[in-house]
């Protein structure tokens, strides 16, 4: 049986909006009476669930709540959640730079973290003395640092800056650094956050490599990422995260497939949008009011790869506008690569303004093969040369979901179904 290195149990994090420290003089006192009575802290009953979508109606929220889970030695575990899960404030009670407000965190060996750009270094030490100082905060001798410096140095790339104050460092070499040193100086426990995004792609390339090499030498890795490709590369075991709870801890594939689901929780058949979109970069002569996607005979977001896919949308012309272009794009969620795009001039005139412009756009059946896509689309004038509005990654639209009732081994492979035709000759 492996051991356990990590064992987390009850973990809570209570945070007080608006506020740094515990609040208020009055607020302490009442804790410290309480505590001196043998008697629950008296804000612990207060708050609400971290619902980043809901308007808060307390003046505390519960980042975590009661999170449980055990690691083993050697396990490469993917933390996956959407933004404000909760991931962040679980990697940093782990790394012990903030203290849970109940529960408790039992670890077993020396924990290296990389959570932020420049995690863990002096601004104004240099790359060497930064090395050194996390060595020694580790526990590592001299002479054990000195073994590794070289390795560390190659693997990051910044030789010829490592005498230079970080300060000067850019984002991606602060990263390469960071990453090096935490990965190298041979942690039992290795902590990595969505931080090693800043890097290019070769770098991460290499990261992951590592992080590989890390598992197969018996030590531990805590790993964040939105990169699904990423996950599922290195990861056998996923813990999912949802409002600070946990929701799902199993194989990293299941966990996958139900943090996709997350897009489209509720099944809802109409989208309100004209409320939650950042139109700071929309004209918004023209705004999206809603989308429906339907079959025929249903409103729904899931469909069968037989079924032509219909959208119907809503505009609200609230100005004059020079004609009406519809942009349109699909992506695949796990990698956020787009798959296809499409354009088309649906008035070249100006609608009637305070009238509503509905419209609807068909995604022929046969298209798209078995999986979860991604929206995007926007709205310009006949030219596209202005945008009238965009719907992004701002808004949490449910991903498309398309199934197949056909047995067929070979139903997921591939994004698209291009209308191949082949010609028998005798």
């Amino acid at each position: 049986m492996s051991e356990i290195v990590l064992r987390i149990e009850n973990v809570s994090k209570q945070y007080r909006l608006g506020q740094i420290g515990t609040g208020t003089l009055a607020h302490d006192l009442n804790r410290w009476w309480s505590l001196l009575r043998g008697k629950e802290d008296p804000y612990l009953k207060l708050g609400q669930e971290n619902d980043r979508v809901l308007a808060s109606e307390s003046d505390y929220v519960w980042s975590l709540k009661n999170i449980s889970f055990e690691v083993k030695r050697g396990d490469v575990v993917g933390i996956i959640g959407r933004n404000g899960a909760g991931k962040s404030t679980l990697l940093k009670i782990l790394s012990q730079i903030t203290s849970p407000t109940e529960g408790q965190v039992k670890i077993k060996g020396r924990v290296a973290a990389l959570l932020e750009v420049g995690t863990g270094f002096h601004p104004d030490l240099t790359g060497r003395e930064n090395v050194f100082l996390n060595g020694a905060i580790l526990g590592m001798t001299s002479a054990e640092i000195k073994s590794k410096f070289d390795e560390i140095v190659n693997f990051s790339g910044v030789e010829k800056y490592i005498d230079t104050p970080v300060k000067r460092y850019s984002s991606g070499m602060m990263v390469r650094l960071g990453f090096a040193v935490a990965a190298h100086l041979e942690p039992e426990i290795l902590i990595v956050d969505e931080v090693l995004a800043v890097g290019d792609a070769e770098f991460q390339k290499k990261c992951l490599g590592k992080i590989k090499n890390v598992s197969s030498e018996g030590r531990t890795v805590l790993f964040v990422s939105h990169n699904m490709q990423a996950l599922q590369a290195i990861c056998k075991r996923g813990i999912l995260l949802k409002n600070g709870m946990v929701i799902e801890d199993s194989d990293i594939d299941l966990c996958i497939q139900k943090y996709t689901g997350l897009f489209q929780e509720a099944n809802l058949e109409n989208i309100a949008i004209s409320d939650r979109l950042n139109r700071t970069n929309s004209k918004g002569n023209a705004l999206f009011t809603s989308v429906s996607p339907r079959t025929k005979n249903k409103n729904s977001w899931s469909f069968d790869s037989k079924e032509d896919v219909y959208l119907d949308i809503v505009l609200n012309i609230r100005e004059l506008c020079d004609g009406l272009a519809f942009y349109f794009i699909l992506i695949e969620p796990h990698t956020m690569n787009v798959i296809t795009n499409y354009k088309t001039v649906i008035k070249k005139d100006s609608p009637a303004i305070g009238k509503s412009f509905p419209f609807s756009f068909k995604i022929p059946k046969n298209s798209l093969r078995v999986g979860q896509y991604l929206m995007y689309f926007a709205i310009g004038d006949k030219d596209l040369k202005k945008w009238y509005d965009v719907i992004d990654n701002n808004i949490n639209l449910p991903a498309l979901s398309i199934t197949s009732s056909e047995i067929d081994p070979h139903h997921n492979m591939g994004l698209v179904s291009l209308p191949f035709e082949l010609e028998v000759k005798n």
